[in-house]
C-alpha cells in the first residue's frame, strides 16, 4: 500500500496563474503544481540549495530531487514546444506563520503570534478589505483589513490591520496568520479565490458598501453578494447579487493546519 503524500509548505499561492506564448498557440497546457512552482521559486529565484529547500518546505531532500526535477523538466516543455503554462494543484499547505523555522522578521510569522485566537474560546474571525470605513473592491491591492471577533452571533471586538504592502499571492496567507475564518471583499481573482480556499477561509466577494454593515448583514444571514466574482487587473466583474445562508469556498485536500 503507498504511504500517504505529505503535504509540503508553502510561503505563499502564485501571483501568475497561466501564461501563454505570443502566438496564441492552442496546444493544451504544461500544468505546474504549486508545490513543484515552490521548488522553481526557492531553488531558482532565492537561490537555496536543495537541502535548504527541503527544510523550509518541511519534506525530505529526495522529495525535493523529484519535484523540482518534475517542475525543471516542465518549464524546458514549455520553452522548447511553446506551449501555454497553468499553475494548479499539488500536495501543499500554505505558510500562516506558525513555523517555528520561519525567520523571525516574517511578517505572517509577526501576524501569527499577535493575533492567536484565545484559548478554551470559541471565535469566528471575519476580515473585509477595508478602506475608509468602505468594502475595498480589490483583493489584491487592498491596504488594510478589517477584522470582527464574533462570538454568539455577536461582534465582540473590531480592529484595522495593515498589509504591509503584501502583494496578491500573499494576501491569503496574511489572513491565516490573522487567524481569518471568513472574508467579505469587492473583486478578486480566481487565482486568490483558490489561495483562500487552500487556507481554509470561507468567501464573500462582489460585496460593496459599509463595512460594519456588512458583517451584521453576513451573521443575520442576509448579505448580498456575488458567489460567481471575478477580478481582472483593475477590473472586476458583479453579477448578479447572491444572499447568503451558509457558504463555503472549497477545502483542501491536505486537512487543516
Amino acid at each position: 500500500m503507498p504511504r500517504p503524500t505529505k503535504c509540503r509548505k508553502v510561503c505563499h499561492f502564485p501571483q501568475n496563474l497561466e501564461f501563454a506564448p505570443v502566438d496564441g498557440s492552442d496546444q493544451p497546457p504544461v500544468v505546474l503544481t504549486v508545490d513543484e512552482y515552490e521548488t522553481i521559486r526557492l531553488i531558482d529565484r532565492e537561490g537555496m540549495s536543495q537541502e535548504q529547500c527541503s527544510e523550509f518546505m518541511q519534506i525530505a531532500r529526495t522529495t525535493v530531487q523529484r519535484i523540482y526535477g518534475s517542475a525543471r523538466k516542465k518549464l524546458a516543455d514549455v520553452l522548447v514546444d511553446g506551449r501555454p503554462l497553468r499553475v494548479a494543484g499539488g500536495d501543499f499547505w500554505l505558510c500562516d506563520g506558525q513555523n517555528t523555522r520561519c525567520e523571525h522578521a516574517c511578517f505572517k510569522r509577526q501576524l501569527h503570534q499577535q493575533y492567536q485566537k484565545p484559548k478554551g474560546e470559541h471565535v469566528m474571525r471575519i476580515a473585509v478589505t477595508y478602506e475608509n470605513g468602505q468594502i475595498f473592491q480589490h483583493f489584491g491591492h487592498t491596504e488594510q483589513f478589517k477584522l470582527y471577533d464574533v462570538t454568539d452571533g455577536k461582534i465582540t471586538s473590531s480592529e484595522v490591520v495593515n498589509t504591509n504592502g503584501s502583494g496578491h499571492g500573499a494576501l491569503a496567507g496574511v489572513l491565516g496568520a490573522l487567524h481569518v475564518d471568513a472574508l467579505i471583499c469587492g473583486g478578486i481573482g480566481s487565482g486568490a479565490q483558490m489561495a483562500l480556499a487552500a487556507a481554509g477561509i470561507d468567501l464573500y466577494g462582489g460585496a460593496s458598501g459599509d463595512a460594519d454593515q456588512a458583517v451584521e448583514a453576513l451573521l443575520a444571514g442576509n448579505l448580498t453578494y456575488n458567489p460567481n466574482v471575478q477580478c481582472s487587473h483593475h477590473e472586476h466583474a458583479h453579477g448578479e447579487g447572491h444572499t447568503c445562508g451558509d457558504h463555503g469556498c472549497g477545502s483542501h485536500t491536505c486537512g487543516s493546519h
